[in-house]
């Protein structure tokens, strides 16, 4: 059976033998006048014959794919060190250089509290919320290198690795959570088992849900220099707002709307409710300083509080997995 090779391509990328892009190797029969596709696996007249095989999608590869993922955020972590330290210095000043040097200027409207004491819920969440933001931060990082494209091309569904990529950030910011917490006893906080698991249940709802909402934000964002800048726009605003340095108690209507808004108070608000309740105060202080979040006049239990942080973060997760399907 006569046979000829097709001409090499001209353009850049073809296969110098036979034309065709990518290296991929064809015999043209001129009797039957069309091309031969060789068995897999075989040769056909002794043209190799290229053949990719993408393995079938399954439920154990992608839980491989978010392993993965969130190993690699974790072995990332662990091997920056100055990341470590870096991220809870801001913290550590809010509440004891801060929370010491106001304390004497608010010792009156604090009605005898600690006021590192009154901060520390809010510090928490600080620490958490920076964290969490740097992680999300790495998306981006990815993108400049080119490594997210590659993860974009493999065999598994990109929404295996948005979630593997809020679980290893939120994973990591639980971690620096977990060091402010340990500190509680430097700022009168009493080290309580149910306090504590309350602590550290709604600090892994925030690590999550702020994770998330990295993870959105950086899946629009190219360069690391507007994600850092929108990173500040969000962080600070939401830090203030959520009632982490003064009570939410008597504010004016238009803070008040800002304050209901904030996903940051839902957290802030249950974990001082939770500290004062291992506290011995009187009733009175409590409500002053510890009132609640009032919806309408109708105050939000701490569950319902926790369900916020858990539902807005889902939503976020969801609008983060749209968003990196949508890209190329």
């Amino acid at each position: 059976m006569a046979t000829t090779e097709t001409p090499a391509s001209a353009g850049a990328g073809g296969n110098a033998e036979t034309g065709a892009p990518g290296g991929v190797g064809v015999r043209v029969d001129e009797r039957a006048g069309g091309p031969e596709t060789g068995r897999a696996g075989g040769r056909e007249g002794g043209t190799p014959i290229s053949q990719v095989r993408v393995p079938t999608r399954t439920w154990r590869g992608e839980l491989r794919a978010i392993r993965v993922v969130w190993r690699r955020e974790l072995i990332r972590f662990s091997r920056d060190r100055l990341r470590i330290v870096t991220s809870l210095i801001q913290p550590f000043l809010f509440l004891f250089v801060l929370g010491t040097g106001l304390s004497s200027l608010v010792s009156a409207g604090t009605h005898g509290i600690n006021f590192k004491t009154f901060i520390y819920p809010g510090v928490l969440c600080m620490a958490v919320m920076f964290t969490a933001m740097f992680s999300a931060a790495s998306i981006v990082w990815d993108r400049e290198f080119g490594f997210l494209r590659e993860m974009m091309v493999a065999p598994v569904r990109r929404s295996s690795i948005v979630l593997g990529k809020c679980l290893g950030g939120a994973t990591v910011a639980t971690f620096q959570g977990l060091i402010v917490i340990a500190i509680a006893g430097l700022v009168e906080v009493p080290y309580s088992l149910p306090l504590l698991a309350e602590l550290f249940a709604l600090t892994v709802l925030l690590a999550f849900a702020i994770t998330a909402f990295g993870t959105m934000a950086a899946a629009r964002v190219n360069q690391m220099q507007s994600f850092m800048a929108l990173m500040q726009m969000a962080i600070m605003p939401m830090f203030f707002i959520s009632g982490a340095m003064f009570s939410v108690a008597h504010l004016p209507r238009w803070l008040e709307i800002l304050n209901r808004i904030d996903p940051l108070t839902y957290a802030v608000d249950p974990m001082r409710r939770a500290i004062f309740a291992h506290l011995d105060l009187p009733a009175r202080t409590v409500h002053a300083l510890a009132p609640g979040v009032t919806w309408f006049g109708w105050h939000v239990p701490t569950l319902v509080e926790a369900a916020v942080i858990a539902v807005l973060g889902l939503v976020m997760l969801s609008v983060a997995i749209w968003e990196f399907s949508r890209a190329e």
